[in-house]
């Protein structure tokens, strides 16, 4: 079977799973649209193919001061509008420059690299140890320094960061952050249409579509005593959709995230 590249691909496949042509699907080609969207929006949501990870800087203005905020929506010819519309969540922002990342002579972190890459070159040294400490290191610096508490609006496409972006605040003008968030996976990258979850979800929805369509006109009878049962379609879609959505969970979502308290 040729591989779905497209939405139309996906449409046509969903509808000969159903039956067509060999008979007529009473769904709408606006429903189709609707429907195909919605499918993209719950995988996108929640499957792990259907976003990425990507790391963004910014360079804070003095507009970002006076307002508080920083508009990740659609500014228009902001280098910010590269994801608009298509962040999903900002997990972090990381401060460029300060001391997680700014290394000196007078740095502990240096100093530790200069002695124990040392032992490490001659085979006196222990990976695990030099590894240990630089989790050490890192939790010490998390507790005196911190992490910018972030919130990000889906809605608006905004980023508050608590305290920090305002007159006196630790992010002045000219600062660089680093945006860490997940976006949306472009719609351009065909593969989502192949997409197992995708091809089952799909017609699933498509014939809960039809049913509710068609229960217009439950028992009516049609010229050859043929009857319409919509009330049927629409009660296996609905366990299909179930099914599907309990895959989409189990299978195609990323793994938590272990905490240690």
């Amino acid at each position: 079977m040729a591989k779905l590249n497209s939405r139309q691909n996906l449409i046509d496949y969903c509808l000969r799973r159903l039956g067509h042509p060999v008979i007529e699907i009473n769904v709408d080609d606006q429903q189709l649209e609707d429907r195909v969207d919605d499918a993209l929006q719950l995988f996108r949501e929640y499957a792990a193919d259907g976003s990425r990870r990507v790391y963004f800087p910014v360079q804070i203005t003095a507009q970002h001061i006076s307002d508080k905020y920083i508009d990740l929506s659609n500014p228009t010819g902001s280098a910010e509008t590269e994801f608009s519309g298509r962040i999903l969540d900002v997990v972090k922002v990381f401060m460029v420059g300060d001391s997680t990342s700014n290394v000196n002579f007078f740095d502990i972190k240096y100093q530790m690299r200069l002695n124990d890459l040392a032992d490490l070159a001659t085979g006196v040294g222990d990976l695990a140890y030099y590894e240990h400490m630089q989790q050490y290191l890192s939790m010490i610096d998390l507790k005196l320094t911190g992490q910018p508490q972030i919130q990000f609006s889906r809605h608006s496409g905004t980023l508050n960061i608590a305290g920090d972006l305002r007159d006196g605040g630790d992010i002045k003008v000219g600062d660089y952050i680093m945006i860490e968030m997940f976006v949306e996976e472009a719609e351009s990258v065909g593969g989502v249409y192949n997409n197992l979850f995708m091809k089952n979800y799909v017609t699933a929805i498509l014939k809960k579509q039809w049913g509710e369509n068609i229960s217009k006109f439950e028992g009516m009878t049609l010229p050859g005593g043929v009857t319409l049962n919509g009330r049927q379609l629409i009660d296996d879609a609905k366990e299909e959709i179930e099914r599907e959505i309990e895959k989409l969970r189990n299978e195609y979502d990323n793994p938590p995230n272990f905490f240690v308290g």
